[in-house]
Formats: structure tokens, sequence, C-alpha cells
């Protein structure tokens, strides 16, 4: 059932991986070809041609698909399938209001060599979108900041981040919906609540969720 089209680096189609007897793990050479498969899946589903399928939940480079009747079926399908012939879809947009003023500001300003009053003009600037979510309840992992701007993650993670942490680590944003342990670099705050279980929908951030960041006050 995998795909027998080489490794990273000559690999020009996804890799497919069988889990168990009804579920299969696409793996993609980067980022930004999972949210094109996750929206080509799920019009494939509606279409009805994904019988039996209960999940589609992306990662970093992965999908997983499961709840399949016909996994090998769907394995033979996605051989063939190539990011630039599939639509990447529209999410809805949040807007979160930040108070830039994080623990780790001038850390990040010096990374990125300007002052520590940019760094949130510089992060606000771009549009982000949830790639995959993980980690606690409500957390996505945002893509959408050029490289120049990556960051590594701290030396020494932090024993307790405060909810509402607005944080960034290699390419990804991120905010913690949590009080939680965390190695993120720490850039502002949001009063915004990220995961309520009394709420519809219970995450605020879901795979495909256009997200701006709007400065406020500090």
């Amino acid at each position: 059932m995998q795909n027998p089209t080489g490794g990273a680096g000559g690999r020009t189609g996804p890799r497919i991986l069988p889990v168990g007897l009804r579920a299969l793990l696409v793996e993609l050479a980067e980022p930004a070809h999972v949210a094109a498969l996750v929206a080509e899946l799920h019009r494939w589903r509606d279409r009805g041609e994904l019988p039996g399928a209960e999940e589609v939940v992306p990662g970093d480079v992965t999908v997983l698909v499961d709840g399949l009747e016909r996994p090998a079926e769907l394995a033979r399908r996605l051989a063939g399938w190539r990011p630039e012939t599939a639509r990447s879809p529209e999410g809805p947009l949040v807007e979160v209001p930040v108070r830039y003023d994080g623990a780790d500001l001038a850390e990040v300003a010096r990374h990125w060599q300007v002052t520590e009053e940019e760094v949130g003009r510089v992060h606000s600037a771009w549009e982000f979108r949830v790639a995959f979510c993980g980690f606690a309840p409500g957390f996505g992992y945002l893509t959408g900041l050029p490289e120049r701007y990556h960051l590594p993650r701290r030396a020494e993670p932090r024993t307790r981040v405060p909810a509402g942490s607005v944080a960034l680590a290699g390419g990804y944003a991120g905010i913690y919906p949590r009080s939680s342990p965390g190695g993120w670099q720490l850039i502002g705050r949001t009063d915004l609540v990220l995961f309520d279980p009394d709420r519809d929908p219970v995450a605020l951030l879901t795979p495909g969720t256009r997200v701006r960041f709007r400065e406020v006050g500090r």
C-alpha cells in the first residue's frame, strides 16, 4: 500500500502508510501541502467518495485518515495526488487583540534586529492559518510567519506559561489556551478564551482558520 515514489527530497508525491486495518497516514513533502490535502479529502468525503471515513487529522507534514472502509482504494488515489492541483480552503477569520508585553520581547527583538516596540508591528503584519492542533485542547499551530522571523525555542522551558500568552517557536505562532509548561518565546497576551467546553464551537482555533493579530495598548 505504500507509495513507491522515493524518500524525502526525491519524492514527487505523498508517502502513504497503512495504520491498522482502516486508516492511512499520508506524509507530505512540506507543511504548506497539508491544508490543500485536507481540503481535498473533505471534498471527497462530502461527495461520498471516502466510504466510512470518520476523521481527517492534520499534523505538521502528515494527514491521518481514519475509519476507511476501503483504505487500499484511497491509497491508490492519493498516489497520484499533487498539491498544485488542489484548492486550499478559505477558512473563517479570527481577530486576536494582543498586548505585546511578553517576557521574551527583548530576546525576540534581538533575533529580529528590531526594537521591542516594532515586534508587535512585525508580528501583526501577517495573516496566519491554523495548520493543525495539539499540545493542549484549543492550541493551534499557526503558520504564515516569513522564514526570516523564525525563532528557536527557549533553551530552558518555563514551568508555567499563563493562559492567553502569545508565543513563537520555529516557524509557528501559538496562543496558550490554559496555564501550562512551555518553551516557546512569549511576545504578548490576549484575553480571548481559546477553549471553552460550554461554548459552541468549543475551540476557537481549528485547522484552516485564518488568524490576524491586532496590537492593543499595553
